[in-house]
């Protein structure tokens, strides 16, 4: 089998989110039922995070340990990615003594040169550019409350950041359309949404939080400042003021809209503390499913999807 890496959704078909989905969905019961599932077993992951975390970090590292191998984390002392070594030179090691790589760091160029150089696949852990792993848990999600993606929309309320960015190219693969509302100055990567509608994504980028939200079946928020963007916290602040999702921007959505955050949340900004604990938000089913659909991405890199059809556990 071929080296596979998930850097954005340009190395996944529709087909092969559809079936990362069921994979996940059946790990997930597997693990509820406390049957073990030791799909990669004696095998290892490597973990280059230069951007701390909770969610990613311990999901990606209690996956590895439920699938039957293990995980090394190695945080930003350990590695210092072009200062002690080239990420090209240390993808070569590494591919020397591990199975996998997930790298979460600050530019996507750094990701894509160690997928480049690394003979085992690399997985995108977050990058200032996009976040695929945090979607595809996302919309396993979805489907859990809403039954299918198709038809839905998603609402988007805040900074154009990576999390649009990932939002968007899902959107070209599966049967959802995708509004995004932000402030000027803070709209999403031009080159990203161009190319996302030309390959068919429905988008609509807006300034206007009623007309992203209205019709929504889902809305979302992240954090107004993200990691690297601490010294703008408080002109982001001021800027984004009319952009926190409350109780009136959750009313303009269908009656039975979910709201959906990625975590961590600053209360009071870009979300209230009432709908953060408000019946209709799911933000804890997202982090659970990053567990889920992590492990099914790390299957799928070291193993085929016709060896898991012949595999009687994922049937039963």
């Amino acid at each position: 089998m071929n080296k596979r890496d998930l850097l954005n959704f340009r190395d996944l078909s529709r087909e092969e989110m559809v079936r990362i989905f069921a994979l996940a969905t059946g790990l997930k019961r597997k693990q509820r039922q406390e049957i073990p599932h030791p799909l990669l077993a004696r095998k290892c992951l490597a973990m280059i995070f230069e951007k701390p975390s909770l969610r990613t970090r311990v999901t990606f590292e209690a996956g590895m340990v439920q699938l039957g191998g293990h995980a090394v984390f190695l945080g930003p002392n350990e590695v210092q990615l072009g200062v002690r070594e080239t990420p090209a030179d240390c993808a070569r090691s590494l591919s020397r003594w591990v199975d996998l790589i997930t790298v979460r760091t600050f530019s996507q160029s750094t990701l894509e040169e160690m997928a480049a150089h690394a003979s085992v696949p690399v997985i995108n852990a977050l990058t200032d550019l996009s976040h695929p792993c945090q979607v595809l848990a996302d919309c396993l999600t979805l489907i859990e409350h809403k039954g299918e993606l198709k038809g839905l929309k998603v609402a988007f309320v805040g900074d154009g950041n990576n999390m649009v960015h990932s939002w968007m190219e899902a959107a070209e693969k599966l049967p959802i359309s995708f509004a995004v509302a932000c402030p000027k100055g803070y709209e999403p990567n031009r080159e990203i949404e161009e190319q996302a509608r030309k390959d068919g994504a429905r988008i609509t980028v807006t300034h206007s939080v009623e007309e992203a939200v209205t019709g929504a079946d889902a809305v979302y928020t992240d954090v107004w400042a993200s990691m690297g963007q601490e010294e703008e916290t408080a002109k982001r602040i001021k800027a984004f003021r009319g952009y926190q999702v409350n109780e009136r921007v959750v009313a303009m959505a269908k009656k039975d809209a979910v709201v959906m955050h990625c975590l961590p949340a600053h209360r009071g900004q870009e979300i209230t503390h009432e709908v953060l604990e408000g019946s209709q938000c799911i933000a804890f089913d997202q982090a659970e499913n990053r567990l889920h659909v992590q492990k099914a991405i790390m299957v799928w890199l070291l193993r085929s999807f016709k060896d898991l059809d012949d595999d009687p556990w994922i049937t039963t």
